[in-house]
């Protein structure tokens, strides 16, 4: 399985980005896919997470505190193993290189990372 995310720039405080992360080399869905970040001099931290489980109420999401009702991450409907970060209302203290993973049949799985920065 590999990941692939996209969608990561510069933008202002208090600006828009969507970040994005697409799973390839497998027709099944993964069980849990999301975000985690690391910004430089810092330990790696929790973003968001959605599980498959509960597929018709469209999952179930899990946020770092840090971003709770700022981001919002959810499961493209068409293509499985997908999933879209909205993230509004970004900060300096944002900054950092997010990494898209997944887990699937017991393993874990990680894409590179895609850098977002938070500045005027």
């Amino acid at each position: 399985v590999q990941l692939q995310a996209s969608g990561g720039g510069l933008v202002q405080p208090g600006g828009s980005l969507r970040l994005s992360c697409a799973a390839s080399g497998t027709s099944l869905s993964l069980d849990v896919m999301g975000w985690y970040r690391q910004a430089p001099g810092k330990e790696r931290e929790l973003v968001a997470v959605i599980s498959y489980q509960g597929f018709a109420s469209g999952g179930r999401t899990t946020y770092g505190d840090s971003v709770k009702g700022r981001f919002t991450i959810s499961r493209d409907n068409a293509e499985k193993n997908t999933v879209s970060l909205q993230m509004n209302d970004l900060k300096p203290e944002d900054t950092a290189v997010y990494y898209c993973n997944a887990v699937g049949w017991g393993r874990a799985f990680e894409g590179q990372g895609t850098l977002v920065t938070v500045s005027s």
